[in-house]
Parts: structure tokens; sequence; C-alpha cells
């Protein structure tokens, strides 16, 4: 199941969210070379978060170095690793949820808070992910951790809005609604057991990342909402008109 699109229209020009959709893009095509060999892997070596180089961990000993000496810049890699990635698909996918779901969360809290916000998320998905593995010399890449951190936004400050998801079995294409609140619930208990279940130790999906900016999210939501850009969206919380669509179309009606 893939998220296509929600039903929960912009209020707002999201000029955040289109920043930071091409910084991510620019990263990938310039410094990493849109994924060709070799400046993909350097990059991932110098811009990527390893824990170790941080943490100097003792079983850091006992682990393979995978960057060997052309390992990143320490804590600096905590915000540069939010820009790297490692394929297309992890690019294209991470930005795919940024688009989706960025919008109207920065739509709760303006450009420059949103801004903040989407960095906070991504340094505690980093320290997440660090504390899960204090001795791991393997990068850490990826806008996901940040991108985590919208979606917990979202399921607290959208849980009724329908998103759109694409289901593909075999040869079978169909589409179907589910509030936000089961689709990025479903989400955050697939990170969950992930995270339970695998090591990390040779890499792969960073499930404490997501988890860790998918919690701080939803925390800082709290902090960063403001109200009044929220008195404006139709589509917020739990209190929703029968149809939406209505109260959109006309400003005059009340939720």
């Amino acid at each position: 199941m893939f998220p296509i699109k929600d039903d929960n229209p912009q209020v707002a020009t999201p000029y955040a969210v289109y920043a930071l959709l091409a910084l991510n893009a620019v990263a990938w095509l310039l410094l990493q070379g849109a994924g060709s060999s070799p400046a993909l892997g350097v990059s991932i070596c110098q811009y990527g978060f390893i824990p170790a180089n941080v943490t100097h961990a003792s079983n850091a000993l006992n682990t393979p170095e995978v960057c060997g000496l052309t390992a990143g810049p320490g804590w600096l890699a905590v915000l540069s690793s939010m820009f790297m990635h490692g394929s297309w698909m992890h690019v294209i996918g991470n930005l795919w949820f940024l688009w989706i779901f960025g919008d109207n969360v920065e739509d709760a809290m303006g450009s420059l808070r949103f801004v903040i916000f989407y960095l906070l998320c991504g340094v505690v998905a980093a320290l997440a992910q660090m504390f899960s593995n204090p001795g791991s010399t393997i990068p850490m890449v990826g806008a996901s951790g940040a991108i985590g951190g919208v979606m917990g936004a979202y399921i607290v400050l959208y849980p009724r809005v329908k998103v759109h998801l694409l289901f593909i079995l075999v040869f079978i294409f169909t589409t179907f609604r589910v509030p936000a609140i089961a689709m990025l619930g479903y989400w955050i208990v697939i990170q969950v057991v992930g995270g339970m279940t695998s090591t990390g130790a040779t890499g792969g999906t960073a499930f404490w990342a997501h988890i860790g900016g998918f919690l701080a999210g939803a925390i800082l939501i709290w902090l960063f909402k403001d109200e009044e850009l929220l008195e404006n969206h139709p589509f917020r919380g739990w209190r929703q008109a029968r149809n939406p669509i209505d109260i959109w179309d006309d400003p005059d009606n009340k939720a």
C-alpha cells in the first residue's frame, strides 16, 4: 500500500516544503551523482551520520568500518545526513511522503517554523538511531526521520482526513481511502515491529530513526502549531462537518 494523495487542500503556498524538496533533489543530483559510482558511496561516507564517530563506543572496535578514513564529520553529519539518500527509490519515496503530508503541516505553523520543526525532528530521529546502536559504523542517510516527524504532526492535526492508498497485488491495481490516523498509525506500528526485530548490524532501514522522528513530531507540534492559522483550516482535529468539502468551498460556513 502506498499513499498517492490526501483529501486535505492547502491553505497557503508551502514554500518551506518546496525548498526542502529542492534541496534534497539538488543534493541527490549534484553531491551524490544521481546514485552513480563513486559519487554515491563517497557522499554517504562524507555526509552520512555515523554513530561511532561521536559516541566512540568500545564495541565499535569490533564492527567493520564501512567508510574507513573517509568517515563523516561527526555531529555536523546529523544535519547533512538528512539530505543524503541511498538510491532512487529511497529519495523518491521520501520526497513523495513529504509532498503529500508536508504542505498541511506547514499550513499549521508557517514556513519558518516548519523548517525549524523539520530539522529538529530530523535531529531527534538521528539521536534515536544512535542510542539504539551507539557503536554502529554504518552511515545513516535519508530524510525519513524528519519526514516521520511531519507524519507524527499530521496524525495529531488531521486524524480524520482521508488518505488515498494505492494497493498492488500481482496484476491487480486499486485505490481506496482510509483516515490518516489509520494509515499513519499502521505505518508507525510497522516501524516499531521492525525496530524490535532488527539489530541494524548490517544496515538497512533505520527503524528507530523513523520512530524517534514520528514521536518528536507528535510532541513538538503542540509547541509549533499556530492556532490562528489552524482556525482557517476546516479539516483540523476530530471535529469536522459532515461534508468538509462544502465548508471549504463556502468560507462563511463553520465546522
